[in-house]
């Protein structure tokens, strides 16, 4: 499902416009991303949580030449699915699963 489909997919069941809808949807991605670019991390209850992790610094190879290369510490954004929602997800597709097998 693309940004497009989730946009047509709101917009249909709240009734505004597409305009409207994509503008919240960008408005929920740009405060995402501005949170995180902060240090802070965003839970939303029943869906997940959006996280900073950082990674220490290491020791790599690069595959291509087998050098040895220093990877400095960084930081990683990290989406951690809610328990709720892997619970009904999992549920849904067992389903869908068990009627569709012949």
């Amino acid at each position: 499902m693309t940004k497009a489909d989730i946009v047509d997919v709101i917009a249909a069941a709240t009734g505004l416009t597409k305009v409207e809808t994509e503008a919240v949807v960008d408005g929920f991605i740009s405060t995402v991303i501005d949170a995180m670019k902060a240090g802070k991390n965003i839970e939303i209850r029943g869906f997940g949580s959006f996280k900073v992790k950082k990674r220490k610094g290491r020791m790599a190879r690069n595959p291509r030449t087998g050098e040895q290369v220093k990877v400095e510490e960084h930081f990683v954004p990290i989406f951690k699915v809610s328990k709720d929602l892997k619970h009904v997800v999992d549920e849904n597709l067992k389903k869908t699963a068990g009627t569709t097998a012949a």
